[in-house]
Parts: structure tokens; sequence; C-alpha cells
């Protein structure tokens, strides 16, 4: 007989995990677009070098700035809401009991036993049973601005540290090595994300794969387009 059941969820990793791929896949696509495209242009080694140190500089200050200001953004709107719901809870709790269970009668309890669930939970902790179950506010999915902006620029600077090596390792074939190493990076990135959250490998892997060989596509067209050494 089993005696205790374990089971395993993802749902606590949805902060870090958004970031933290689209921080890697940013990181090699956009790293790897811009070298690709500058080596079609006709630039040198060193030009491509200097490109790509540049692209991962740049692109990982903005993924830093840009997360920590949605998410703060995220933060901001919790706050505000439970700050309300703490000043109507203080100031008609009545109301606001009755309005709790009827959430839970809306879920599928009888009446009696719905206002018996507020009452207990209002008792032990108003504010967090109303935060959950009115506002969908827990502790695991809450807005972290830092963990977020940190979690994005790492990633986006491993992921572009990928073709950036990949052009210094093999300078005669700059551009070649670089689409090389960013379509294998991708499969791996998308196959640990898709691994991470539970979701099927090699669908995670493609959808990566593609969209990631698109973009490296378009950039070379623009370098061959232009063609003009910088």
């Amino acid at each position: 007989m089993r005696t205790h059941h374990s089971e395993i969820h993802r749902s606590n990793r949805t902060g870090w995990l958004r970031a933290a791929v689209l921080g890697a896949n940013d990181g090699i696509v956009s790293v790897a677009g811009l070298m690709v495209g500058v080596a079609a242009s006709g630039a040198n080694a060193p030009t491509l070098i200097a490109t790509g140190v540049a692209g991962l500089v740049a692109g990982a200050m903005s993924m830093a700035a840009g997360e920590y200001v949605s998410v703060s953004s995220q933060a901001d709107t919790e706050h505000a809401d439970l700050t309300l719901e703490k000043r109507e809870l203080a100031e008609d709790p009545h109301n606001e009991l009755i309005e709790l269970a009827h959430i839970y009668e809306q879920r599928g309890l009888q009446p009696a036993l719905a206002r018996q669930v507020a009452e207990q939970l209002t008792a032990h902790d108003a504010l967090e049973a109303h935060a959950r179950d009115e506002l969908g506010i827990t502790d695991t999915l809450r807005a972290r601005p830092v963990q977020a902006a940190l979690a994005s620029a790492c990633a986006f600077s491993v992921g572009a540290l990928l073709p950036l090596f990949a052009a210094l390792a093999f300078h005669a074939h700059a551009s070649v090595a670089v689409i090389a190493a960013t379509l294998l990076a991708l499969v791996l990135s998308g196959t640990l994300a898709a691994r991470a959250g539970g979701a099927p490998v090699l669908r995670g892997a493609a959808r990566v794969v593609f969209w990631g060989a698109l973009a490296m596509a378009a950039a070379h067209g623009v370098g061959l387009l232009f063609h003009v050494p910088v």
C-alpha cells in the first residue's frame, strides 16, 4: 500500500524559467544575427569579434533593465491590489467574508461548506486567502524584479558567448562557425527549456531552431544587401 504520494510540479519555475529561456535564446539569436549580418557585409574577423562583444554587453544590460522594469510594474500592481484588499478587510470584513464564500461557491462548494471554509481561512490569514483566491496572487508566482533581471541578463550572456566563442575558435570560417554553433545551441536551449517546463522536447527544440534560423537568414540578407565592410 502506498503511504506517501509525491508529485513534482513545475509551476514554481515559471518566473525564472521564462526570463532564463527568453534571455538565453535572445543572447544566442541576436548576437549570432549581428555577427552573421556583419560577416555577410564583408567585415573582417576582428570587426566581427568586436560586434559580438558589443552585442553581448549591450544586450545583457538591455535584457536586465527590460525585465526589471516590466516585472517591477507587475510587482507595483500586486502591491496596490494587496493594499486595497487590506483596507477593505479592515473597513468591511463582513462583506469581504461573503465575497470569499461566494468565490468558493462558484468553484463548486455547497453554500454552507463555502461559508465554513471562508470563515476558517479568514481566521487563519484573511489577506492571504483573498490574495490567493480573489486576486490570484501567490507567494510562488509573485513578481520578483531582481530575480527576473539577473536570470535574464545571465542567461543572455551565456547564450551570447556561444556564437562569440565559435568565431574566436574559427577565424577563417567565422560566419559558418557562428551559424553552426548557433543552431546547435538553439537545439540545446530548446531541449533544456522543454525538459525544465515538462513540455515535449522535440516540439520545444524545433520551434526555437526555426525562429533562430529565420532571424539569422534575415540578418545575412541585410548584410549581403549593403555589403559595406565596417
